[in-house]
């Protein structure tokens, strides 16, 4: 198994240089060819190649195949001036999979989506059912709650369910529930434990980006358990994706600790509501593995608040103290009201939502302005009054941090929302290599936008809404935006593998 994992990793990857060094040849010289859609006039900016100038962009297909300050001729010409032309925006971190939520992640920019800290289960049968239905990229890692629920074998209906609502399409609103919620003071067995280390396996060739370990809400999980999975991921180079046991720098040096032991690939989901007022420690911390050696990276979001179930382990008995919080400071997401004692013991019977306003601007505000750190939303499953962040992330970065706080330059903001978030893929997720780019060569994922207006427009109280300012997105080729509105009836949206796929 080892040995297959190994050498298709190494077929895949010489396969796309192959296509990129055709692509190379193949447009030089191509000023006088006829494109399918052309970007004219823009400020181009690639945050590999340092590249921000005024340029003409030919798309031919999903590639893009000239970059030019010459004219070029295009079926479709666009008008960039006054617009910058960025990649794509790559969201690692978002929980609503289906086109309700992809739209608003499309009028904020993104053209890649990834459910990488829990993953999906039934991973290769939800592959098939995104297939030529989605908006923009799509992808998940192998859920690790799922895998443990499996090995346990006393949850039948509830694995039926999950299948289910994979089949139907509401698997955004099912899988936090089912796979954090049933199971999370379980203990596994020593054979249970090698049981889901196989269900792991097994995602992984289903397509699975890496290993989705949402510890703090499973306190079942012991050490060695989560020990066993970082072992497996050191064996294939699966990146780990972790929600660290406790919100906490003891925790955050744990997850570090277990990678460096293995050898595995470690990227540490929302520093900023992990490490909380703490956040320059824990960014030390990331920064300081780096330097030895390590694949060791890290997100953060643009707010100051979180979002999560209220049923879940979050809100076990002492979580005031653990997170600093009182029970006015949750939100509940149905009605939008701050909770009290009764309504939260009420509430907490049911399979709701808070948004839970634990930190300060300046921690948000040093997460962001970090060097290697990146963005991403963890969006939830759509819901009317939900968390902002689930339409209005990269938008907020680059209109409240950019243009209005100036925390970070343009350019930097660009790079943290595309180049770095493909480049820690690439190594788990190969076709990553052609995103987060704009050369010649890499994918046709554009994100085209006006650098004087685009901020988020979602609220805490006024709900979800679509982000001003993103002009055209480009997916895979196709405009998925023209003139800030949705085109209707196309679905370029592609699936991303990782790498151990078979």
């Amino acid at each position: 198994m080892k040995k297959t994992f190994k050498n298709n990793s190494k077929i895949a990857m010489a396969s796309l240089l192959l296509v990129l060094c055709f692509w190379n040849h193949k447009v030089i010289g191509q000023t006088t060819s006829e494109y399918d859609i052309v970007l004219e006039g823009g400020r181009v900016i690639d945050p590999e190649t340092k590249l921000d100038t005024i340029k003409n962009v030919g798309i031919m297909g999903n590639r893009i195949a000239q970059i030019s300050s010459a004219p070029l001729r295009g079926k479709q010409v666009i008008n960039a001036k006054g617009l910058v032309v960025a990649p794509g925006f790559i969201d690692p971190h978002i929980h609503g999979v289906s086109n309700k939520e992809q739209e608003y992640q499309l009028h904020d920019g993104v053209t890649t989506a990834l459910e990488l800290e829990l993953g999906v289960p039934f991973l290769g049968e939800w592959y098939a059912t995104r297939q030529g239905k989605a908006l923009i990229n799509y992808g998940a890692s192998a859920n690790w709650g799922f895998a443990r629920l499996q090995a346990l074998a006393t949850y039948p209906n509830e694995i039926l369910e999950l299948k289910q609502s994979v089949a139907d399409g509401s698997i955004s609103a099912n899988v936090s529930q089912t796979t954090m919620g049933i199971s999370y003071d379980k203990t596994l067995d020593a054979a249970q434990t090698q049981k889901m280390l196989i269900n792991i396996k097994n995602d992984l060739a289903a397509g699975g980006i890496g290993i989705g370990v949402f510890i703090g809400y499973v306190p079942g999980a012991t050490p060695e358990e989560i020990f066993r999975v970082y072992q497996l991921a050191g064996e294939t180079q699966a990146t780990i994706f972790s929600h660290v046991r406790e919100p906490n720098l003891t925790a955050v040096q744990q997850a570090i600790s277990d990678a460096v032991l293995t050898n595995a690939p470690l990227h540490i989901v929302h520093l900023n509501s992990m490490t909380l007022a703490k956040i320059e420690v824990g960014i030390e911390m990331v920064q300081t593995a780096q330097k030895r050696g390590f694949n060791i990276t890290t997100e953060v979001y643009p707010y100051t608040a979180a979002s999560t179930g209220l049923w879940s382990n979050m809100f076990a008995d002492g979580w005031q103290q653990r997170l600093g919080m009182s029970y006015q400071d949750l939100q509940w997401v149905a009605t939008g009201e701050r909770l009290t004692k009764e309504t939260f013991e009420k509430y907490r019977k049911t399979k709701g939502t808070v948004i839970m306003h634990m930190m300060k601007p300046e921690w948000i505000k040093a997460g962001i302005s970090e060097k290697g750190v990146m963005i991403g939303s963890d969006g939830s499953a759509y819901a009317p009054l939900a968390h902002p962040r689930t339409a209005g992330t990269f938008t907020r970065v680059l209109g409240k941090y950019v243009r209005e706080d100036k925390v970070l330059d343009l350019p930097t903001a660009i790079e943290k929302m595309t180049f770095l978030t493909a480049k820690m893929l690439e190594k788990v997720a190969p076709s990553m290599r052609f995103k987060g780019r704009v050369q010649v060569g890499a994918d046709a994922d554009l994100t085209i936008f006006n650098p004087d207006k685009v901020i988020d427009k979602a609220t805490f109280e006024e709900g979800l809404k679509f982000s001003e300012g993103i002009e055209y997105v480009i997916v895979n080729g196709v405009l998925v935006l023209k003139n800030g509105k949705t085109v209707e009836n196309v679905f370029p949206g592609q699936a991303v593998y990782g790498k151990l796929k078979q």
